[in-house]
């Protein structure tokens, strides 16, 4: 049994044998490298990749470099605060003259406004510190009030006032102008009587007034009795000296 076994395997360690010899003689040479191919497309660019540790600083050479392109401006700022107004500079060269405008028409007296007005006492209301001059004499264009003893003005400009007021005792009156700011302005007198008799208190004065202002005669509480009778009489009196416009 065992030179069958034996005879087998030298049958196939010398075909094995002769195959190996067979390649080896009939194996052909390499060929040659072909040419090169066509390039291929662009691949497409890779993910972004990320960020680097920073790097260690640059040694301090001492050169300054050249200085770079101006940056874009940035976003203005807050307005700082307002300062002070400088001094005035000094006048300009006058200008040139104009042209001489056209002649206006004559002027006429008896068209200017004439308030004028005269007052007296004879039966005044009681109470109160406002002398009220109640019959009234000359009151031209109606700008004084009888009923308050005030008058009122209408045409700007500079008016005299004056009274005269009959007494037997001491008396302070003061001449009071108001205006629309209802800022008052008085101007007072004082005359002193200590003997009983009739005497003549008087003032005057020139104000300059506005649309609406207002003037009246106005009496000290302690010291304004006024004689009231027949014998002599007490006056308030006003007018426009000329207009302000």
């Amino acid at each position: 049994m065992a030179a069958p076994w034996n005879w087998m395997m030298v049958g196939v360690l010398a075909v094995s044998l002769a195959s190996t010899v067979t390649q080896e003689v009939c194996r052909a040479p390499n060929g040659k490298d072909g040419v090169p191919g066509i390039p291929g497309r662009p691949g497409w660019p890779g993910l972004k990749g990320e960020q680097g540790e920073p790097g260690a600083p640059g040694i301090r050479t001492g050169v300054q470099g050249l200085k770079g392109d101006q940056g874009e401006p940035g976003p203005p700022g807050s307005p700082g605060n307002m300062g002070y107004p400088g001094p005035s500079g000094p006048l300009g060269t006058p200008g040139v003259p104009g042209l001489k405008g056209i002649k206006g028409n004559p002027g006429n007296l008896k068209d200017q406004p004439r308030p004028a007005f005269s007052a007296v006492r004879r039966n005044p209301p009681l109470g109160g510190n406002v002398v009220i001059f109640d019959t009234v004499i000359t009151n031209q264009e109606n700008r004084y009030q009888s009923n308050s003893g005030r008058f009122v003005c209408s045409v700007p400009g500079y008016y005299y006032f004056t009274f005269q007021v009959v007494s037997k005792w001491d008396i302070c009156l003061s001449i009071v102008a108001s205006g629309k700011d209802q800022v008052q302005r008085s101007l007072g007198f004082c005359d002193t009587n200590s003997r009983g008799i009739f005497q003549v208190a008087s003032g005057g004065t020139v104000l300059q007034l506005q649309q609406g202002d207002q003037v009246w005669i106005e009496k000290d509480p302690n010291k304004g009795r006024i004689y009231q009778g027949s014998e002599a009489d007490s006056i308030f009196s006003g007018f426009l000296i000329f207009p302000s416009t």
